[in-house]
């Protein structure tokens, strides 16, 4: 019960010091004279992944290399399953041209991208399969390469700050919201991935399993009140691309960071879980084609959902 509070404030503490943080941050590009457009299409859209990096910036200093990587394949697959399963119950998912013809085919490569990098052994038949640093490398310069295409599409982007209002404020008051969240983010993670390996020693699971489900789900939770609400609101273009934007930072930037860190070891199981991101990442681009032309209807959601319960009893059967 003790390491499940203690996860349980890491989370919270996580998620407050993101919304602190970005608070903080857009105030401060504000006061700089920043546009909205740019703090949204920046800061607010990768505010929402701070979670993620926090966390395995915490796992990968510790060591704890299956709750860094579980984290990312976990979060990445639930934000198509689970949060666009959720956003698209609430209200049908429209879906742009340019998403469907670039974004979604970019998180997807992201996710052979890991396999390839990743599987050294099954590739070139010998040594230890992991994520190294110079893969690290390579992600981070897909990364740069993604922050490129985003500035050459600004123009055509709207809404996206409209995700969190950019209010003027003194600059004490930017400075106290920064460190505020800067120190929440710091503990929480602590907190998250101290808790996290404990619980899975305690429970006699393995510590990718808790990063696939607990941790995953966990650090998805601003996607999930972003995307929900973007829905709700009947805003789909900020519900379907935030969750895709996330899922190209999350591979790209936050694991290539984590790799730079400390090199991720990676077994041959795990291929399974790369494998449902793909499968994934592939389903959501052929939703785009079923049913109404560019649109996640709601069945296409329920099924989404069904198969993140599937995946969710799978990982426990396998514990």
């Amino acid at each position: 019960m003790a390491l499940l509070s203690l996860v349980t404030f890491g989370f919270a503490a996580v998620i407050l010091g993101a919304n602190f943080l970005v608070k903080g941050a857009c105030a401060l590009a504000k006061r700089l004279g920043v546009s909205d457009l740019v703090i949204g299409l920046t800061v607010v859209a990768f505010g929402t992944s701070l979670p993620e990096l926090f966390v395995n910036i915490a796992a990968s200093i510790k060591g704890n290399a299956d709750i860094a990587l579980g984290n990312i394949l976990g979060s990445n697959i639930a934000n198509i399953l689970l949060i666009l399963g959720v956003s698209g119950v609430i209200f049908p998912l429209a879906v742009t041209k340019g998403t469907v013809w670039k974004e979604i085919p970019l998180s997807l490569l992201a996710a052979i991208m890991v396999g390839i990098l990743a599987n050294d052994r099954l590739i070139d038949g010998g040594g230890i399969s992991a994520l190294t640093r110079i893969d690290g490398l390579v992600l981070i310069s897909f990364f740069i390469i993604f922050l490129c295409y985003s500035a050459s599409i600004a123009r055509d982007v709207a809404g996206i700050e409209e995700q969190i209002p950019v209010k003027r404020h003194s600059i004490v008051r930017i400075f106290i919201l920064i460190i505020a969240g800067l120190f929440g983010l710091i503990l929480g993670s602590r907190w998250i991935v101290s808790g996290a390996a404990g619980l899975a020693e305690k429970l006699g699971v393995s510590q990718s399993l808790i990063g696939l489900t607990i941790v995953a789900v966990g650090t998805s939770l601003p996607e999930l009140a972003t995307s929900a609400m973007a829905a709700y609101k009947k805003n789909p273009d900020i519900a379907v691309g935030n969750v895709v934007g996330s899922n190209i930072f999350n591979v790209f930037f936050i694991l290539g960071v984590s790799s730079i860190i400390r090199p991720i070891p990676f077994e041959a199981r795990r291929n399974i879980d790369v494998g449902v991101l793909i499968i994934a990442s592939l389903l959501l681009f052929l939703c785009t084609f079923t049913g109404k032309k560019r649109v996640l209807d709601r069945w296409e959601s329920y099924v989404l959902l069904a198969l993140y319960a599937g995946y969710i009893y799978f990982l426990i059967l396998q514990r």
